[in-house]
């Protein structure tokens, strides 16, 4: 959790907020045909739908008030994976940082899978 002090008070902004608002920036994205998550059953990599997106995305809080984001994704074939990636890194630290004021320090892609087909 972040925590701001105001003139009018204190404000705590959880970590499903920022999950939420980095799985909606990522899937906004070119390219991005969704979130990724490995499953602990069988190992594969899934799809999700996009009321779980947030469950893509670690967010780790540092003491100094700035947070670490891990995001695991979907892409579409055929689509310049660096392009993506580069794309995804620039629209959730500016979309983070204009949403809840708070320094991103990094954001780390993680390409989980390409999807084939439509």
């Amino acid at each position: 959790m972040i925590q701001l002090q105001t003139e009018r008070g204190g404000i705590t902004v959880s970590s499903a907020v920022f999950t939420n608002i980095v799985g909606m920036a990522a899937s906004n994205c070119f390219g991005v045909k969704g979130m990724a998550v490995r499953s602990m059953t069988d190992g594969l990599v899934h799809l999700l739908r996009k009321e779980a997106m947030g469950k893509g995305v670690l967010v780790n809080f540092h003491s100094d008030n700035t947070i670490s984001i891990d995001l695991h994704i979907i892409v579409d074939h055929g689509v310049n994976l660096t392009a993506v990636g580069d794309s995804i890194v620039s629209e959730v630290r500016y979309v983070v940082e204009k949403m809840t004021e708070t320094k991103v320090r990094t954001v780390n892609v993680y390409i989980d899978s390409m999807s084939v087909g439509a």
